[in-house]
């Protein structure tokens, strides 16, 4: 069953010290071995990428249960526990200046998996349009800062990713999964946590959006030039009481189309005439088409065509160990190093307990040969 709700996201200050964050990584990575031995990587990622499961994760390991934080410590918890060449999973980007950084590192792990180059391009391709989706397709007031991006040697990966309302200081996080991408712009999302729900939220990602997505591809493939004075506020709409004699109240102009996007911003749709973009999803992968544009082209195709796009916002634990700030109460470091160890000693056990069990076989089959 599909579970929708909120998770507060606000942001506060300071960061894990040290003593906690060296726990958080030892009990993340004993929590993901457990998970990979007893269920395997596609379980991992599947759990990653539900926002119900990372939000409770994030709480096991002791971080703020309600701070933007849970996303960005947990996720460098993760990365800094998980080895690639024991786990088969590998986990690039992170917050700021690494998160550039992911196409590089996705990259640099295409021989240590054996991916072939088409795959790694297909990661790569992954990675830029789960980012650009959610800065332009989702226009929610929420600018990304931090993108990890989870893949496997199977080529299987996961996005969890999050964005600041600088105006107020609030998170919002997105969470994607590659087995459930049927379209990278439509109905992508495992789940969005965030605080609140916002107004006028443009999210060309939805259902409801999809007329108004193919008629942003058709005025993109009609050449452009047409459009220029309704993008423009140096020449604005002409009145109707200059074609009639009667006097209407209305507006001279309409109030949503104030959008200047200037020469430059001609130039990149003259040339995404030229490129002839078959659908929405190439249109957006284009390069220079942003939210400018996508928001554009989506009140044109409302106002001129009646293709209305959808303006309601996408956005749909438990403590064990306390909380870095004392919430609910603070992290207590004895309880905290029994939980690692027990989990250490727990996949042990059951690595012991498999290797016995392939002896017997082994035995049993020499024994059959006698």
């Amino acid at each position: 069953m599909k579970r929708t709700g909120t998770v507060e996201l606000p942001l506060h200050g300071g960061k894990a010290p040290r003593w906690l964050f060296d726990r958080m990584v030892k009990l993340s990575s004993a929590i993901t071995d457990v998970i990979i031995y007893e269920y395997g990587r596609e379980e991992f990622l599947r759990r990653i990428s539900d926002p119900y499961w990372f939000q409770a994760f994030s709480c096991v390991l002791g971080f703020d249960w309600h701070s933007s934080g849970t996303t960005t410590t947990t996720c460098g918890a993760l990365k800094m526990a998980i080895d690639p060449e024991e786990t088969g999973i590998k986990i690039a980007g992170g917050k700021g200046s690494a998160s550039r950084r992911t196409t590089l590192e996705i990259e640099k792990t295409a021989d240590l998996f054996s991916l072939s180059s088409k795959k790694i391009e297909e990661l790569k391709y992954s990675s830029r349009m789960s980012a650009k989706v959610d800065n332009s397709c989702i226009q929610d007031s929420y600018q990304l800062y931090h993108h990890s991006f989870i893949f496997t040697e199977k080529g299987e990966w996961v996005v969890v990713q999050q964005g600041m309302n600088d105006s107020d200081r609030y998170a919002r996080r997105y969470h994607w999964l590659s087995d459930n991408v049927k379209s990278f712009v439509e109905e992508p999302h495992t789940g969005i946590c965030s605080d609140r729900k916002e107004k006028d939220v443009l999210d060309m990602t939805a259902k409801e959006s999809e007329e108004t997505r193919k008629v942003s591809v058709d005025l993109v493939k009609d050449n452009p030039k047409h459009l220029e004075n309704l993008l423009s506020k140096k020449e604005p709409q002409r009145l109707l009481t200059e074609f009639k004699e009667e006097r209407f109240i209305m507006p001279s102009r309409h109030p949503i189309l104030d959008i200047d996007i200037g020469r430059s911003g001609m130039k990149v749709l003259q040339k995404a005439y030229e490129i002839q973009p078959e659908n929405y999803e190439e249109l957006v992968a284009l390069k220079g088409i942003g939210p400018q544009k996508i928001r554009a082209l989506a009140l044109i195709s409302d106002l001129v065509y009646g293709a209305k796009p959808s303006w309601n916002d996408p956005a749909k634990f438990s403590f064990a160990h306390g909380g870095k700030d004392g919430f609910p109460y603070p992290v207590h470091r004895k309880t905290y190093d029994a939980s690692i160890q027990t989990l250490k000693e727990a996949v042990e056990q059951a690595k012991l307990e498999r290797k016995e069990r392939l002896y017997a076989i082994k035995r049993l089959k020499d024994f059959i040969r006698e």
